[in-house]
């Protein structure tokens, strides 16, 4: 997402949380967080799951609203859904407004790779505070990534194992460093702790994400375009 995107994260340490795969969840039915800028709430992510024998489908619905003086100055909202068969991501449809800038991508598992077709070329996601489409179309952009490449919704703690990912807003290929910071505990809407290992990542993106020992992903924090600080706190 552009400016308040969210990568995922490579991990090469001791104290990783445990391996999530799509056949063995750690979730219940949906899980849904949060979200404060400068400790002010700004609206929610929600990740939805949907398992039928070995496939599991998994939406995820992203939207905020920055206010100003009562005015909604800033405005954005994602809508994806991935398909897993088994411990294999087989597709991704995903769709974007970032405060008026639309982005497409489509992904589906082909014999020689994922075959990508997203709607905004890979520098957009830089000039995109600038770039004044008008009423023309974004260029359509197809390609081949590597098999392996995981999409960055988060929820999934086998993304600690890769060093590219696919960024579900631009549907470009994310380069991320991590640095495991520690255990730590994290409080929920609730109230309650629950213990987590709190990774940092640099690269493409610059985030903070924590997982528990189920392997949930259970918090979230960047820094924003305009220096704001962005949180993600989980609903239990």
């Amino acid at each position: 997402m552009r400016r308040l995107v969210l990568a995922a994260l490579l991990v090469a340490a001791t104290a990783a949380p445990a391996t999530v795969s799509a056949e063995g969840l750690p979730y219940g039915p949906s899980v849904s967080f949060a979200v404060f800028r400068n400790g002010q709430e700004i609206g929610r992510h929600t990740l939805v799951f949907q398992q039928t024998g070995s496939q599991v489908a998994v939406s995820c619905a992203i939207d905020f609203a920055v206010k100003v003086l009562g005015f909604t100055a800033y405005r954005y909202s994602h809508r994806s859904y991935e398909v897993w068969q088994g411990n294999t991501f087989m597709s991704l449809t995903a769709q974007t407004d970032d405060n008026g800038k639309k982005y497409t991508v489509d992904l589906q598992r082909g014999p020689t790779g994922l075959q990508v077709e997203r709607s905004a070329q890979a520098g957009d996601a830089i000039q995109a505070a600038s770039a004044y489409e008008g009423f023309h179309h974004p260029p359509i952009v197809r390609e081949t990534v590597p098999a392996h490449i995981l999409p960055t919704t988060h929820w999934n703690a086998r993304q600690v194992r890769q060093a590219i990912l696919l960024n579900t807003q631009y549907g470009t290929q994310s380069h991320v460093q991590i640095v495991v910071m520690g255990r730590e505990a994290v409080k929920t809407m609730s109230g309650n702790n629950l213990q987590a290992t709190h990774y940092r990542y640099s690269g493409d993106v610059r985030m903070d994400q924590w997982f528990d020992d189920r392997g949930r992903w259970v918090q979230a924090a960047f820094t924003a375009f305009d220096g704001s600080a962005i949180e993600y706190i989980l609903q239990e």
